[in-house]
């Protein structure tokens, strides 16, 4: 776990904030990015990121009502978080996002409501959908970032990072795990092993806007690597998503509990 206690509790404090402030519950209260995939920098910000619920008035308003909370945007803390009707429909949707927030190393808070939606998820994944992500991914940071004489190190392991998960995910059907070390140590080839275990200790030891020259070894890969992986997503039979039904019955079961609460 990349946070220390005193940073923890500071978190803590902001969570509590929030719920008293915006009179919300919230949920799961988690880490995200690279603290979360385990190579922060020195200097990387806290990605914290929740899911709330409102009372059930709020859903029965015609106006047009917000379903984010962003709460607070600095050097240090980036904390915000998604209504739990949102996440719903996006969990429906098979956000890999959702997927990934809902394996955190790092939470900040969680409850037992919480705990039986995350027994759901894995019958809303779609493998298609999923490999397309982090395709778009891979292939937006190289295009962007990459291709060039000198790139910011963490760069590589935000294309690196992506295309495992590819792997991961055609291999055994299943949302990808989100520490890059359980990732590397299932999809990585064994010839990059040492290349990536060095560039993991710079990013973990340097700022993040530190530079290096271009990594031919990286971008060869990189570049072999992201056409095999389109040909195979293409091949794959076209996603089906499920009914809303047990989805529906956890948002109520929810508000039920909201009015236990207030």
């Amino acid at each position: 776990m990349q946070v220390d206690e005193t940073m923890a509790e500071r978190i803590n404090e902001k969570i509590s904030e929030i719920e008293s402030r915006e009179n919300v519950s919230i949920l799961h209260a988690v880490e995200s990015g690279s603290r979360a995939w385990g190579f922060a920098s020195p200097d990387s910000d806290y990605d914290v990121r929740f899911i709330y619920v409102r009372e059930t008035a709020f859903y029965l308003k015609l106006e047009k009502t917000r379903d984010v909370i962003e709460w607070q945007i600095d050097d240090v803390l980036d904390v915000n978080g998604w209504d739990l009707q949102k996440t719903l429909r996006l969990l429906h949707k098979s956000n890999p996002t959702l997927f990934e927030w809902s394996v955190s190393p790092v939470v900040y808070k969680t409850t037992s409501l919480w705990g039986r939606i995350k027994a759901v998820f894995g019958d809303y994944f779609l493998t298609k959908h999923g490999v397309y992500h982090y395709l778009s991914m891979a292939d937006g940071n190289y295009r962007e970032y990459l291709k060039r004489d000198i790139v910011r190190v963490k760069k590589y392991l935000y294309v690196i990072r992506p295309i495992l998960a590819c792997k991961w995910i055609l291999e055994k059907g299943t949302p990808p795990p989100i520490l890059f070390s359980d990732l590397a140590a299932a999809e990585l080839e064994p010839e990059l092993s040492e290349t990536i275990g060095w560039l993991l200790d710079i990013k973990t030891r340097t700022p993040e806007t530190n530079e290096m020259p271009m990594v031919k070894e990286l971008n060869d890969y990189i570049e072999d690597t992201l056409p095999a992986l389109k040909a195979r997503a293409e091949s794959l039979p076209s996603d089906r998503a499920k009914s809303y039904d047990a989805l529906d019955r956890l948002f109520l079961d929810a508000l039920e509990e909201m009015k236990s609460v207030h």
